[in-house]
């Protein structure tokens, strides 16, 4: 039997604040979205670029931890697996509404450590292990 691949890994900025809810058994999610930006020179010699928006969910642990230390505008990298939802439209019958997201199961932190009042966050201390994320302050390569 062969087996499949299922790996994504970004590097972009934060869309807006993360959003953080808990099921009904109490588990906490986070959602937020992830602005890459790419350029590169087209055949004229001219400078391109666009921008792709990736939904990024995460769970537990990694869920509180994104709420607490995330802001708009933030770089980050995430690295997690594909997962397709969909969902029958309540007002429209026979519309299926199709969502592709990041499930994320690790997390870094870029860029400057100081937030807009210049205030240093300070890492977790908990392993990554317990955490099932890693959560550092520079991209390590």
């Amino acid at each position: 039997m062969s087996r499949g691949l299922n790996k994504v890994q970004i590097i972009g900025h934060l869309g807006k604040d993360p959003e953080m809810r808990y099921t009904p058994s109490g588990k906490p999610v986070t959602t937020f979205t992830v602005a890459v930006s790419r350029t590169w020179n087209n055949a004229e010699g001219e400078k391109r670029s666009e921008t792709e928006w990736f939904n990024v969910v995460t769970w537990g642990n990694l869920a509180e931890i994104c709420k607490q230390y995330l802001v708009k505008g933030k770089q980050v990298y995430i690295e997690g697996h594909l997962k397709t939802r969909s969902w029958d439209d309540k007002e429209k019958e026979g519309v299926k509404h199709y969502r592709v997201e990041i499930v994320a199961n690790e997390m870094m932190m870029l860029g400057d450590r100081r937030d807009s009042n210049n205030q240093t966050h300070e890492a977790e201390t908990s392993s990554a292990d317990a955490l099932n994320t890693a959560v550092e302050d520079d991209f390590p390569f």
